[in-house]
């Protein structure tokens, strides 16, 4: 059971890391080399999920637990990424602003400043899809259900 739960939620991530790439390329998000950041992780991301999906094996499982993982700090890079493209333009428009007002604004600008979270959200979505993943080659925990990868040892 543990296991087609696994592979939903890793279909249900390379859905949204193909859709997050599709409204990235319709929105000319390649014009700068720091747009490229999550451009390069998605497509990566997305050859490995697909050979973890279609065969897995501990190589797999690393490759993509490392792409995933960079998804946090790439997300993380994007909001202060936007965040400070919207000040610049604030500042710009408003030189006398400052403060919670420049704050607020710049949170609010024409860069969507919180966008990137969704990389940070499909990147933590990879690290569960990995978790004691049977292909990682260590011996699973029992799963909730009572079922053990390994036979228990007995009790002393």
């Amino acid at each position: 059971m543990i296991e087609a739960w696994r592979r939903y939620l890793l279909y249900i991530l390379l859905f949204g890391a193909v859709g997050l790439l599709a409204e990235l390329y319709l929105l000319d998000h390649y014009q700068d080399w720091r747009q490229w950041i999550p451009l390069v992780l998605i497509v990566a991301s997305a050859g490995a999920g697909g050979l973890l999906a279609l065969r897995p094996s501990r190589g797999a499982v690393r490759t993509f637990r490392v792409l995933l993982a960079a998804y946090v700090p790439a997300g993380l890079l994007g909001v202060y990424f936007h965040f400070q493209s919207n000040v610049e333009f604030e500042q710009e428009l408003h030189p006398n602003s400052g403060g919670l007002e420049l704050v607020a604004e710049s949170l609010a600008g024409a860069m969507p400043t919180l966008a990137p979270g969704t990389m940070i959200l499909l990147g933590l979505l990879g690290i569960l899809v990995c978790l004691q993943h049977p292909a990682a080659g260590r011996s699973a925990a029992p799963s909730s259900d009572g079922d053990a990868a390994e036979p228990a040892a007995p009790p002393n």
